[in-house]
């Protein structure tokens, strides 16, 4: 891979338009489009604030189980990488509306015959 398979503009874009997409719905607890934009297998991973989700199963449970509350945020240094046309890497750092509490996310993307999918994801907040 060299320089120019780096962030190719119209590959940047569609990461950006389904990261956009899932920032959405996270922040509108939209559950059945979050995890249609992860990889439905059981290699999947999510590193969560209050629990790991080890395989598509783990996550959508952990969804489901989440509070609908303090849902709203704003995101900061957001930063979207593209290797070649089938992979990416998204990470943002974010801040809560209510509670001030500020964050990061991590996302590996991969193309697949079903679209752009999260296969494997990390979010944390800072230490207090």
């Amino acid at each position: 891979m060299g320089p120019a398979d780096i962030n190719i503009p119209e590959v940047v874009a569609e990461v950006t338009a389904v990261f956009t997409q899932y920032e959405h719905a996270l922040t509108a607890n939209d559950v059945p489009t979050l995890d249609s934009l992860f990889w439905n297998d059981p290699r999947v991973i999510r590193y969560a604030i209050s629990d790991n989700g080890y395989g598509y199963d783990a996550i959508m449970r952990s969804r489901r189980a989440r509070a609908n509350v303090d849902l709203k945020r704003s995101l900061m240094r957001t930063v979207i990488t593209t290797f070649g046309r089938d992979v990416a890497t998204a990470n943002t750092e974010f801040r809560r509306e209510e509670s001030g509490r500020e964050g990061r996310q991590s996302q590996t993307w991969v193309r697949t015959p079903a679209g752009w999918r999260v296969v494997s994801a990390h979010v944390s907040y800072f230490a207090p």
